[in-house]
């Protein structure tokens, strides 16, 4: 790894990091915060997915997330959304290529040399973040924005040994059923319909059997957001989460789109909702 910028921020440190990822052959960027209890003992520490076109740039100045982490004494890691660079491939539209990764490991030409984020999420960048800084190697969360979301709830799901709290802001539930993850899953994953279902968080959430005695998720939803009926469809989720007794907390806030000012406006209760998981475990 190599160090690009430290930040004294709230009594901890905001650090920017490179390196080369194996699982995406390229190199790739990354923020985390350490609060000020890090210095002290390891801590928990949650990771934000972020959404379409986005880098970890956007939650790193954007999200207003440091003063809360501080409070509670979470780190938060910040990677970005795909491989980058000149060798990677790309798309001419803002929803496939660089910049929307989809958290999964694509099977297609000539996607499949680098676009495999949910390698990269799960093993490799949390191996890192393990090894080098003072964090709980078991009180982890996931959380996440529009494809983050998705992210989120896909990756906790499928791996809840390792991911033991989960929040989303404005998720994609069912990209199987909505323009940009049919768009996305044929493209990386080719058209086989059930593999897409692997990566479609309605789909895990039924499959994963009687949920009762895990985590409440927490899952917050602007109405003013313009995805919101086309792309989203948070309804679809909190009745597979209701089928399987899975204990959610979806909260519809008037007025709010799908920005970040929106993200900044409840940043607070999710990582609220986490230290109370994390540190409880």
């Amino acid at each position: 790894m190599k160090q690009l910028a430290n930040h004294l921020c709230h009594g901890g440190d905001l650090k920017i990091f490179e390196h080369e990822s194996r699982a995406l052959n390229c190199t790739m960027k990354f923020s985390i915060f350490l609060p000020p209890q890090a210095k002290e003992a390891p801590v928990p520490f949650v990771t934000f997915l972020s959404g379409l076109t986005c880098t970890h740039e956007n939650f790193t100045a954007k999200a207003n997330a440091y003063a809360s982490a501080a409070r509670y004494g979470l780190a938060i890691v910040a990677p970005d959304t795909s491989p980058r660079g000149d060798h990677i491939p790309d798309d001419e539209s803002y929803d496939f290529g660089q910049g929307a990764g989809f958290y999964v490991n694509a099977q297609r030409d000539p996607w499949q040399n680098h676009f495999n984020m949910q390698d990269y999420i799960v093993e490799e960048l949390d191996a890192l973040i393990c090894s080098h800084f003072p964090v709980s190697h078991e009180k982890k969360g996931l959380t996440g924005h529009s494809m983050g979301g998705h992210g989120a709830l896909t990756l906790g799901l499928k791996y809840p040994d390792q991911f033991r709290s989960i929040s989303a802001f404005s998720p994609i539930v069912a990209p199987s059923q909505v323009p940009w993850g049919r768009k996305a899953f044929a493209g990386y994953l080719g058209d086989d319909v059930l593999e897409w279902q692997k990566h479609d968080a309605i789909a895990l959430m039924r499959s994963s059997g009687k949920r009762s005695n895990f985590p409440e998720i927490l899952i917050d939803q602007g109405l003013a957001d313009a995805f919101l009926e086309e792309q989203l469809k948070p309804q679809l989720f909190e009745k597979a989460c209701f089928d399987v007794g899975q204990k959610l907390r979806l909260r519809m806030h008037e007025g709010y789109d799908h920005s970040y000012y929106f993200i900044q406006s409840f940043i607070h209760d999710h990582l609220a909702h986490h230290a109370s998981i994390l540190k409880s475990s």
